[in-house]
């Protein structure tokens, strides 16, 4: 198989270029100033969570979380509401929240 380089022309060996190499493939690697666009850092939890409205509550898993939102993993994202509370009890973490996008089984919250 014949490697293609880059767009930018580096080889794709080299160890400053923006691109790195998995199965031959030229994969963008992530450079400093090159973060993702969030208010606050994210940080990897995996903690149990419950998703707190109406008095009941849907069990879910807190991938990542930063002082402005977090990640959720759901058994599914259908009849949860826009707005609930998340409770993170090995934390003693619980704060308003809102949906502000929905995937298959992860939602993405931004707490109020």
């Amino acid at each position: 198989m014949a490697e293609v380089p880059p767009p930018s022309g580096l080889p794709l060996a080299a160890p400053n270029a923006p691109y790195g190499c998995y199965s031959g493939i030229a994969t963008p690697r992530i450079m400093p100033g090159m973060d993702e666009h969030r208010i606050a850092p994210r940080h990897r939890k995996l903690k149990a969570g419950t998703i707190e409205f109406g008095g009941g509550g849907i069990d879910c898993t807190v991938r990542n979380m930063s002082d402005t939102g977090a990640a959720l993993d759901v058994v599914t994202p259908l009849f949860i509401p826009d707005r609930f509370t998340l409770f993170v009890p090995s934390e003693n973490f619980k704060k308003p929240c809102h949906i502000v996008w929905r995937k298959e089984k992860r939602i993405g919250v931004a707490f109020n």
